[in-house]
């Protein structure tokens, strides 16, 4: 296996899961399908972290460390926020694009 396809493990933080679940429920109550498609498509994202999870760009904000997180976006308007330590990709946060970073559970 050449260095483009090292597999790192991916874990998702329990705080960013319990986030993940706030979407889903809030969907939900507008769309049942929307809401399952939603879990979907962000587990099969979260999970393409497996591979090449540098692909995304640094995720800046003036409060955080420089080059700390990497986010990929979902869905369209759901950021899957990470940081890469070693052969692991941890999911910190997943973020509705259209909220406002005093929502972010980054530090």
């Amino acid at each position: 296996m050449d260095n483009d396809q090292k597999k790192y493990i991916v874990i998702v933080d329990p705080v960013a899961n319990d986030r993940l679940f706030e979407h889903f429920e809030f969907l939900g109550r507008v769309s049942w399908e929307a809401a399952e498609r939603l879990i979907i498509d962000l587990a099969k994202d979260m999970q393409s972290l497996e591979y090449m999870p540098y692909r995304n760009p640094v995720y800046a904000r003036p409060y955080l460390k420089v080059g700390k997180y990497r986010y990929m976006v979902s869905c369209k308007h759901y950021l899957i926020v990470y940081q890469v330590i070693d052969d692991k990709v941890y999911i910190d946060d997943i973020q509705d694009s259209r909220q406002g970073d005093d929502k972010a559970l980054l530090q």
